[in-house]
């Protein structure tokens, strides 16, 4: 079967380093044309571009206005990779096409449903990059939690800190926008991972400030808190990031159940491997692998399947360093494939993207109203 013809939308940092690294090992997937609106370069003296899809892959077409890039009928995969998605995703939808889009999926739920919609109407597969739910850590948890090492679970604290981010330093307008802040940012990533676990919420609490040193109600700093209801009313689930928190290696999650405990800190180094090595295919044995100092620590009140758990006397309880999975976000475009030939059913469903906007709108609801808003 032939491979499926990819056209990306965009040829910056989030192509190079967020997509190619993971599309061009896959077989089922050919990078077949770009929508990259500037110039070729002219020769080897021309350095308006750091770089361009022309010169990194030369045997791909080059589409410089979308009319033209939407018109070609072999592309039957668009991934979108702009920092505006609303209109590049609905123009593919009406080409035709499948649809990958970068997060956060639109600035509102509301757009998100008649996008959704649409792609229904059409029998298209639509689908947002929430790549954080094959980091190595997240991963693990969902291995520890299906295999019910930790019970039933009572607390979460699922974090994505990030000290002194440099992208924010250009944050310098006061008034809200809708799209803008951090938990349009790396709050997409975290929210999305507690809907995976806990499903919708019964309620959602806001906190929202600006910690960057600018009297801001752009949000650079959040905690937002979900509540559950019927068997999950004893469940609390905290979504935090902070830009002001000095530590070596970061909190990345505390999950704590009836049987057990995980405790984890330090990242899934994915990211800064394929920043290291842009447009390069993520297929080093080493690539996603955690340094062993930053696997997370399972207590837990039975003997679980890491043989470095050990029984701790005074507490009667197993407790060791549990190996992190290798993280694979290679695993995303496979899975897109997959569902693309009929094979797999889509795992980031548009719906669950749109779920986590809407928290994200409830939360801010919440913050100004200075109360807990009830989901709707």
């Amino acid at each position: 079967m032939a491979p499926i013809k990819v056209g990306i939308v965009g040829y910056g940092f989030t192509t190079s380093c967020f997509h190619l690294p993971y599309i061009l090992p896959n077989p089922d997937l050919e990078v077949y044309a770009f929508l990259q609106r500037a110039a070729p370069p002219t020769g080897p003296d021309d350095t308006s571009t750091w770089s361009h899809c022309t010169i990194d892959f030369p045997q791909a077409k080059h589409y410089r206005t979308a009319d033209e890039f939407y018109a070609d009928e072999l592309i039957e995969l668009v991934v979108v990779c702009t920092s505006h998605h609303e209109e590049f995703v609905e123009k593919a939808l009406l080409a035709g096409k499948h649809v990958v889009v970068e997060k956060p999926f639109v600035k509102t739920s509301a757009e998100a449903d008649r996008l959704i919609a649409l792609a229904n109407e059409k029998g298209k597969i639509l689908t947002v990059f929430h790549n954080r739910r094959f980091d190595s850590d997240f991963l693990t948890l969902r291995h520890l939690m299906d295999n019910d090492a930790l019970g039933d679970v009572l607390e979460a604290d699922i974090h994505f800190d990030y000290p002194d981010p440099g992208w924010i330093s250009g944050w310098t307008q006061k008034e809200y926008i809708v799209g803008e802040g951090m938990t349009f940012g790396l709050g997409t990533h975290t929210l999305d991972q507690a809907l995976v676990l806990f499903g919708r919420p019964a309620s959602v609490t806001g906190f929202l400030r600006s910690n960057r040193g600018v009297d801001s109600d752009i949000d650079d700093t959040f905690t937002i808190i979900l509540q559950y209801t019927g068997k999950q009313k004893n469940l609390l689930v905290t979504v935090k990031t902070a830009v002001v928190t000095h530590a070596k290696d970061q909190l990345k999650f505390h999950v704590r159940g009836t049987k057990g405990t995980y405790l984890k800190f330090g990242t899934c180094p994915q990211e800064s491997q394929a920043i290291a090595a842009p447009r390069q295919p993520a297929t080093s044995p080493s690539f996603g692998v955690e340094d062993p100092r930053i696997w997370g620590t399972l207590t837990t009140t039975g003997q679980f399947d890491a043989a470095s758990q050990v029984l701790d006397a005074a507490s009667g309880k197993y407790v060791g360093k549990y190996p992190s999975f290798a993280g694979r976000y290679r695993g995303y475009y496979e899975n897109v494939s997959a569902a693309i030939r009929g094979v797999e059913e889509v795992l980031v469903k548009p719906e669950t993207a749109r779920d986590g906007l809407r928290i994200i709108e409830l939360a801010r609801e919440s913050w100004e109203g200075g109360r807990t808003v009830a989901w709707s």
